[in-house]
């Protein structure tokens, strides 16, 4: 996962060991594709401590040999279908993250649902320079 993030060009790189404690903590919530042995999409996330029926999308990234298969979302759609207590589902994404934009308005659209933008984390509230950093909720998905 952590090398499928790092080449993708547009996701923050965490840690590997982050990567390897939300596979282990959240197994439940996250998922992997394969090509052969290769790691080649995944979806971390979890349910939200103080609402479980809200499913917070941490990362989704797919290798450039599996792009264009809508890779993505059927990741998305594994956890979702799996979770019917999950009802909506928030993520956040810069506003220059087109590649993501798409994700998450295709799979709302497939599904019926709505993606509403509301304000997520604001710029100042990262130490680092980092950009703001808006939430998107996906509802309705489950009707």
């Amino acid at each position: 996962m952590w090398r499928v993030a790092r080449d993708s060009g547009s996701l923050d790189l965490n840690s590997s060991y982050s990567y390897l404690l939300l596979a282990d903590h959240f197994s439940d919530t996250c998922r992997i594709a394969l090509l052969g042995d290769d790691v080649v999409g995944f979806v971390t996330g979890y349910r939200l401590p103080a609402d479980p029926s809200r499913y917070f999308l941490w990362q989704v990234a797919v290798d450039e040999r599996a792009r264009g298969r809508r890779l993505a979302g059927r990741l998305i759609d594994a956890v979702i279908d799996e979770q019917p207590e999950i009802t909506s589902l928030v993520t956040t994404v810069t506003e220059d993250n087109a590649a993501s934009r798409r994700v998450f308005r295709r799979w709302s659209e497939d599904r019926n649902a709505s993606l509403t933008e509301v304000p997520g984390f604001e710029a100042q509230h990262f130490p680092d320079g980092h950009e703001a950093e808006p939430l998107l909720v996906i509802e309705g998905f489950r009707n």
